[in-house]
């Protein structure tokens, strides 16, 4: 079939908002020109994050009624755990209230001040809790990665002969962790191929050091491991995710993006005295392990979300919908990251505005503009998230590529939102040039991109 509809009819809806033109400039300036200060009843597509925005099922929601809230012991974590263990294969599992906790736990216990954690991309708050323990954050993109416009199936795995070189060498026992983004988020929602996860955990092992996956779209990349790679088309999604998680000593997880919930996380360990001394942390700091943080009735959504984001039916429809999304885009006259990855497009903004240098921040122009002109939120990955700037804010070394992401929820909007988006897009590839630059005003030191506020320059 040419078209997959959804495997799902809507139930419940909500009121989007529409704001006016002037209505809408004068709430991003109130906003210091940054998305993440604007208000959700000022947004009409909400395009900014997939983690904790996707809609639920009513399997979820008759599950939730269920919801044990003991405070240990509850019948909602052992429905959970079951299914966590299945899915995942891993003996020793802790709940967390969301990914960037299970980071804090896990980085905690795994690495030291001055060791290396080693990765295909750290996404923003992976690379904010590496640092906040003192160790440092290595990327290692595979070289295909360079290369935006190419149809290279494996764009997110890590590039094989430059961590072997870095274990090999003079900073190799520095490395206290490999750790595997699946998908590659930091990349254009690239997946990892399983013969790239088993290369890189061998050569992990070869040299003494735990591998682990970071794994907040496990199911996606499980589904284009099936349609991609060799040898596993006859596998189901739930096997391809299983077999990866059990190539490596453990994982830690965001369920608000697979887990198909707005709340949500997992640490999935072999070993059972990192596993001690993982749920030591977690008691004193989220909540006693059979809750970790995450009320009775989060937990039963989850049990059911995990079973639900490795339907291939679900699967299969999201993936046609991205890919969709990215041709009406494509044929706007935007080019984005290829080939299309599920959970987001990156648009290539530096392409777009070749007239904006790094230092204007041509990725964030494009994201406020798209405000401007149609109400998308969506999130800069280029030089005002990835580059260097001096104590005076101003751009010392741009990021490699100038980017925007719409990360899409998950059972959330129809084709009319993504044809709105793409005509939004279109009518500014038409007169690109009246997109102004912009500059920052005040920034944190850390994760800046999420409270800096600037100015149109």
């Amino acid at each position: 079939m040419s078209r997959i509809p959804p495997p799902y009819r809507i139930k419940v809806v909500e009121p989007v908002p529409f704001l006016s033109a002037p209505e809408r400039r004068a709430a991003l300036d109130a906003a210091g020109y940054n998305p993440f200060n604007l208000r959700a009843d000022q947004i009409t597509v909400d395009f900014l994050s997939d983690s904790g925005t996707g809609a639920t099922s009513t399997a979820q929601e008759a599950a939730a009624a269920l919801g044990d809230e003991s405070y240990a012991g509850a019948r909602s974590w052992f429905r959970f755990r079951d299914e966590a263990a299945e899915l995942t294969g891993y003996d020793h599992l802790l709940p967390v209230h969301q990914g960037r906790a299970a980071e804090r736990i896990l980085f905690t216990n795994l690495l030291k001040p001055g060791q290396i954690c080693v990765s295909n991309t750290h996404f923003d708050t992976t690379h904010a809790n590496v640092e906040i323990v003192g160790a440092e954050a290595v990327d290692l993109p595979c070289p295909e990665a360079a290369d935006l416009d190419s149809h290279e199936p494996f764009k997110g795995n890590i590039d094989l002969a430059a961590l072997e070189a870095l274990l090999a060498g003079p900073d190799g026992e520095r490395v206290g962790l490999v750790l595997l983004t699946i998908t590659n988020n930091g990349l254009g929602a690239q997946p990892v191929s399983m013969a790239n996860l088993t290369a890189a955990r061998d050569l992990a092992h070869r040299f003494g050091k735990p591998f682990f996956l970071d794994a907040a779209r496990f199911a996606e990349n499980a589904w284009l491991v099936k349609q991609r790679e060799p040898g596993y088309a006859d596998r189901t999604p739930k096997e391809i995710a299983t077999a990866a998680f059990q190539l490596a000593d453990g994982c830690l997880i965001s369920l608000k993006k697979d887990g198909l919930t707005a709340i949500g996380g997992l640490i999935g360990l072999k070993d059972p005295e990192l596993f001690g001394r993982c749920e030591a942390l977690l008691i004193a700091t989220e909540g006693f392990s059979t809750y970790g943080g995450l009320a009775g009735h989060d937990l039963e959504r989850l049990a059911v979300g995990l079973r639900e984001v490795v339907d291939p039916s679900y699967l299969a429809a999201r993936a046609e919908q991205t890919a969709r999304f990215a041709r009406m885009v494509n044929d706007a006259g935007v080019a984005t990251i290829q080939p299309a990855g599920i959970h987001a497009l990156y648009l290539n903004a530096g392409r777009l505005l070749p007239h904006l240098t790094p230092a204007e921040f041509p990725g964030h122009s494009l994201g406020c503009q798209m405000f401007l002109d149609g109400g998308i939120r969506s999130a800069e990955l280029g030089s005002l998230y990835l580059g260097t700037l001096d104590e005076e804010h101003r751009l010392v070394s741009p990021a490699p590529f100038e980017l925007v992401r719409l990360a899409i929820p998950r059972r959330v909007y129809t084709e009319e939102h993504f044809a709105y988006v793409a005509e939004v897009l279109g009518d500014i590839a038409k007169d690109p040039e009246r997109i102004r630059g912009y500059r920052i005003v005040s920034a944190p030191p850390l994760l800046r991109h999420f409270k800096v506020r600037l100015a149109p320059r």
